[in-house]
Order: structure tokens, then C-alpha cells, then sequence
């Protein structure tokens, strides 16, 4: 899945990003790994939040992981 999501410096992180999510009692297991340099998160998020949150959260996660590793800028 291609996402495109405006991050805090309103720059669209555009990178291949696999989502997968894991029920585990009343919380819901987000995992996200970008495509390209292999790199996954894994966050927790309540399961009554949602499949749009769950992905942004992911996603925000990801981003900085990304960041602070010196693969995007």
C-alpha cells in the first residue's frame, strides 16, 4: 500500500508502508513496515479507536523512527 500523509512539516511522506493489525483483548496490535529499508514499528492503540487511527499513529511512528535513523529527511 503507497500512503501519502502529510507529517508535521507538512511534507507527504511517500514510501510503501505494510500494515498489519493484531486483536489482543480490548487492544488492538498495529505493526507498520516500510517497504524500502525494511524498518517496522509496533504500536498499541485501543480497539475501539478505529482502522484510520490505527494507521496514522502507525504511520506518525514510523515517520520518526525513519527520521532519527537518517533514512528520510
Amino acid at each position: 500500500m503507497m500512503v501519502s500523509v502529510k507529517n508535521m512539516a507538512e511534507k507527504p511522506l511517500n514510501r510503501e508502508v505494510i500494515f498489519e493489525f493484531q486483536p489482543v483483548g480490548n487492544i488492538m496490535r498495529v505493526t507498520a513496515m516500510d517497504v524500502e529499508s525494511m524498518t517496522e514499528i509496533t504500536i498499541q492503540c485501543p480497539v475501539s479507536a478505529g482502522e484510520e487511527v490505527f494507521k496514522k499513529n502507525g504511520l506518525m511512528k514510523l515517520e520518526y523512527v525513519l527520521r532519527k535513523k537518517g533514512i528520510i529527511t
